[in-house]
Formats: C-alpha cells, structure tokens, sequence
C-alpha cells in the first residue's frame, strides 16, 4: 500500500503531537485529597508550581469515596487520606507505591454553630447537646464512612450523648458539606475539623472535643503505584518539606509523625 507525501505528513504530525503532549502532562501530578485540605494543599500546590513548573490537579472528596474510586481504577498519582483505615484499604490492595507512605497532618475535631450564634456549650461528658438542638439537626458527614462523622460519633459516644441526638444527625457526603449546613443556618450544631471551621467566617467554634474522647486525626500521604508522573513523588517529598510546614500551620493543621 503507497501512502501519499500528504497522508505521511499528517500521521507524522499527528504521532509528534501525542508524543509532545504526552511528554507535556508526565510531569502533571494528580492529587485525590480529603475535602478538609482544600485551602491549604491549594496553597501548597500553587507554591510547588511556582518553583517547579509542574501543574498539580487537586480532586476534593470523602477520604471513602476517593479511596474506592482508586480502587475502581480512577488516574491518580498521590492520596492523601483523613484518616488511617481509607488508606489501609489501598495498601491492602497492594495499590500503594512501597516506601512511599507517611503521616503527613493532624488535627482537631470541634462542634461549631452559625457565626451569629451565642451559644456557650461546653463539650463534656453527657453534655446538654440533644437540649441545645430541640427539633433541630447536627450537621456531621456520614458516620458509617466519612473520617469527619467516623471521628464525630466516636467522640460523642464516649460522652455518652450519642444515643439522645443520632436521630437527629443530618449526614453530608463530606465534612465540607456538613461545614456548609451550619454556614448557611440549615443546622444549629455541627461538628467538623477545627481546620474547616477556621476555613469559612460563617461558623464560630463553640468548643472542641477532648481529644481523648476519639481516635488521633491522622492525615496519611502516599504515591500510588499506577502513578506515571515524574513529578509527583517530588510534590509528595515537597509537602513534608521545611519550605511547606509554615504553610500547614497557617491554616491550622499540626504535622504528623
């Protein structure tokens, strides 16, 4: 079969440009981060951008629902998890790049109400929440699966006021969209991470929960195994960085070990 100079030229054109927009996105990093990170890994990732060209894409989730899209196959190159159990499943499944895993955060966990409210509860042992809430709902993210609500219900059933309010719980898909629930006054309490209250003026911290009262807020970060970019274990190694630390304080996360 004889080709023409035209129909050569047009592959050839059309192989070189593959080739050059492969080469242009290998170095791309694409991040599945829990929700609760947004403004501070977007802060990060405008900072590695900045020193090394490399475009980092950040999708924003429930730590469950990312994980499980990873396991279904969905591109990415790093993970970084709200809790440990999320991040456990991937590395059972063997999808996590060996010696790659670390803890990056920490962080707190508070109850929060609408920025006009005067409540002054305070978190305890058997603490008045059902009275405070009368007909109304508390704000969590999903208690069966999200690190925010997993965390949430464990501390209240340590108190001991789990069983008078979990009728009561309105369940977000993440703990953003429980943080947004009592922004808008949909919901009179909420409970989220002491960094997404600081996030958004429309909530007031009302008390944070002992930290005794549930498991530590670890954030884990990994490279993941199907990973092809060449930049990505770089912006990895970069966000436990000295340069990146100040950055993590600022917006109110503590550094994990």
């Amino acid at each position: 079969m004889r080709w023409s100079r035209a129909v050569l030229a047009s592959l050839l054109l059309a192989l070189f440009t593959a080739v050059t927009s492969a080469s242009a996105t290998v170095a791309d990093v694409t991040v599945f981060a829990a929700a609760s990170l947004k403004e501070a890994l977007d802060d990060q990732a405008r900072q590695f951008e900045a020193s090394t060209g490399n475009k980092v894409i950040v999708s924003y989730g429930a730590s469950n629902a990312l994980a499980k899209q990873i396991d279904a196959g969905a591109p990415a190159d790093i993970f970084i998890s709200a809790d440990l159990d999320w991040m456990d499943y991937l590395d059972q499944r063997r999808l996590l790049a060996p010696n790659t895993r670390y803890n990056l955060l920490r962080n707190s966990l508070v109850l929060i109400a609408p920025s006009s409210s005067t409540s002054t509860l305070k978190v305890g042992p058997n603490f008045g929440l059902a009275a405070a809430l009368g007909p109304e709902k508390l704000a969590m993210a999903n208690p069966d699966s999200v690190p925010a609500g997993k965390y949430g219900k464990s501390a209240l059933e340590s108190l001991g006021v789990w069983s008078s309010v979990e009728k009561q719980v309105a369940r977000a898909e993440n703990v953003r969209a429980a943080l947004a629930l009592v922004s808008r006054g949909e919901a009179p309490f909420g409970i989220v991470y002491k960094t997404d209250a600081l996030a958004d003026k429309g909530v007031k911290v009302v008390d944070m929960f002992p930290s005794g009262s549930h498991a530590p807020i670890v954030y884990p970060a990994a490279l993941l195994a199907e990973s092809r970019s060449t930049a990505a274990k770089s912006f990895l190694d970069y966000l436990r960085s000295a340069p990146a630390q100040p950055v993590w304080e600022k917006y109110g996360f503590g550094l994990g070990q």
